[in-house]
């Protein structure tokens, strides 16, 4: 995005959305309270009004952002600029994946790289914080595949720490520390990575054209989708993300985002402000950060240097959980990772945005259980004397199209915006409607049970349980019905409970409550569904993204790599291995 958003401006936009946000939640909320409690409102009445106006405002305030980016003027094309002066480190940090994938992945990105005739300025570092010692040996293995790649010796390197300490952001700390002077800049990304070498040498220009830019984050779109979830979840990074991702970056300014992949960190900056430290106590609030990327953000942005996101770089991808217990997995990392930023919301010298952008983070969590207890509050409101409950009959119809209408609206703007501005063409001009509705249908029918595991989350971490890190299944895919179960029996129990409940005390109450409840009892089923059927003609024809109706260079370069190693057997050439190598200091 060649013309930015300055901070003068972003300031602005910062303080409209934000008294946007809290004019209307506010104004639910007093509606609410007047609706539900009239004259003599009583403590029930005054809990659901807090805790709608609280989860109102995260809620409003993310469909602003949505409808930010859908308005927005478009960007203007980008310049050309010479060969990058920088020289840049990418960095794969991997820790028990499938060392196939992975590598067949560099090995595409080097091609291109080289093709493109600046391999000098470019290193690969294979970051290995490994612990299985299968896996370790498949990484040796396939390294030795890698490094006859083109011009791979001297410029592809492998290393394998044997105490993880700090996880991924140790793993890139060590590197830094001991390899970061022979660079410039570090291109960061996650084993799951894939990038044009285009976009590779876009950013390191900009690096170069602007000495004050810290961190320039890429937003990754979701590729290799084979479910029906991941299809979902692909569709709706590849059409939605870039909107709300603008929108977001106009608010951001240069106090940005990271997303601890897919961006590249001036090294000097990153050594000098990212030292991270270690939280006193005991997981889950104490020990090492799990969310590193928002903190360091947070200290570049504190060292005076730019973190910025372009979302119209393009070309970069990942992939994404493949059924909703691996997204659930995930999902508990980033949620004891968030909260423990309470912790550091005051810390000394830290820019507003930054402190703001750890609240957002920690509610993103929060507002989970807090809709929980609206709905439980609600539910015991509504059979309590003097509570508003002979008056509430209407209300959760008026709650249920104002959230409707604030998750909505903002996709329904970015399809608008996308037949003006040509980018429904991409996926399909008459296929919109469809996708765009089938993706609002079946978000709304998981809903309830992300919002579940995301609860249990949270009160598991406040009770001072400790989630780790573990090891992502990537290629994990359909789940038996069985496992479903034995991963959402709860939430089952829950929901039969909140059930019988209201048949008992409140019957007239009931219907309002089956949009929750109903896709909560058939939980297993929504999860061990929507762990196939990505290959059905229904689920490809309605969820079609770009990166499969024209594929990119580099995707095509690394599937073709892929099937060509997985036809041979590993070859080793022994010796030539060291796990103890690191790119030259």
């Amino acid at each position: 995005m060649e013309k930015r958003v300055t901070n003068g401006q972003a300031w602005w936009l910062r303080l409209l959305t934000l008294s946007f946000a809290a004019a209307v939640s506010l104004t639910a909320g007093i509606a609410f309270l007047d609706l539900v409690g009239g004259n003599r409102p009583v403590l029930i009445d005054w809990v659901r009004t807090i805790l709608l106006v609280l989860t109102g405002f995260w809620l409003v305030w993310g469909g602003t952002i949505g409808l930010l980016g859908a308005l927005s003027p478009a960007p203007r094309a980008p310049k050309k600029r010479p060969m990058p002066q920088g020289k840049t480190a990418i960095l794969v940090p991997i820790y028990n994946e499938d060392p196939l994938e992975t590598f067949s992945r560099i090995a595409a990105m080097n091609r291109q790289i080289v093709a493109r005739g600046f391999a000098s300025q470019f290193h690969f570092a294979i970051l290995s914080d490994t612990t299985s010692l299968e896996v370790a040996a498949e990484e040796a293995s396939e390294f030795e595949r890698l490094i006859v790649e083109p011009e791979a010796p001297g410029r592809i390197f492998y290393r394998r720490r044997e105490r993880n300490v700090g996880r991924k952001a140790g793993n890139i700390e060590d590197f830094i520390a001991r390899s970061g002077g022979a660079y410039d800049y570090a291109l960061i990304l996650d084993a799951d990575s894939l990038m044009e070498a285009d976009t590779i040498l876009t950013m390191a220009q900009r690096m170069d054209d602007d000495p004050r830019l810290g961190l320039l984050q890429s937003v990754p779109v979701v590729i290799g989708a084979r479910t029906l979830f991941g299809r979902m979840m692909a569709y709706s990074s590849a059409y939605f993300s870039k909107y709300f991702s603008r929108g977001a970056a106009m608010m951001q300014g240069e106090d940005g985002p990271y997303w601890g992949h897919n961006a590249i960190v001036r090294v000097r900056a990153f050594a000098s402000c990212c030292g991270l430290p270690v939280l006193s106590g005991k997981p889950p609030y104490g020990g090492h950060i799990l969310s590193h990327d928002y903190v360091e953000a947070a200290l570049l942005a504190r060292g005076g240097w730019k973190v910025e996101v372009d979302p119209e770089l393009g070309g970069s991808f990942e992939q994404g959980p493949e059924n909703l217990i691996e997204y659930a997995k995930r999902d508990r990392r980033w949620c004891q990772g968030n909260l423990q930023h309470r912790r550091l919301i005051a810390a000394p010298g830290l820019k507003f945005w930054s402190r703001f952008t750890f609240v957002q983070g920690i509610m993103a969590y929060l507002a989970s259980p807090l809709w929980l207890l609206l709905l439980a509050a609600s539910l015991i409101a509504s059979v309590l004397p003097d509570s508003g409950g002979e008056r509430w009959g209407v209300t959760p119809w008026l709650i249920g199209i104002g959230v409707l209408t604030t998750l909505l609206l903002p996709k329904i703007a970015i399809a608008i915006r996308g037949a003006l501005d040509g980018n429904n063409r991409r996926f399909g001009n008459w296929r919109i409607i469809p996708s765009v509705l089938g993706e609002i249908i079946l978000s709304t029918i998981i809903a309830p049970v992300l919002l579940a595991f995301q609860s249990r989350a949270v009160f598991q971490i406040l009770f001072g349980f400790d989630g780790g890190w573990p090891a992502t299944e990537r290629d994990a895919r359909a789940v038996s019905l069985n496992t479903a179960f034995a991963a959402s029996w709860w939430i089952v129990v829950t929901a039969i409970g909140a059930i019988a409940f209201m048949a008992f005390v409140g019957p007239a109450f009931l219907p309002w409550l089956l949009p929750v409840a109903a896709p909560a009892l058939a939980a297993p089923l929504v999860i061990w569904a929507t762990s196939r059927g990505g290959d059905s003609p229904v689920s490809q024809w309605l969820f079609s993204v770009p990166s499969e109706r024209a594929p990119s260079p580099i995707i095509t370069e690394a599937n073709a790599i892929l099937s060509s190693w997985r036809a041979t057997e590993p070859v080793l050439m022994s010796g030539r291995v060291e796990t103890g190598v690191h790119a030259p200091a």
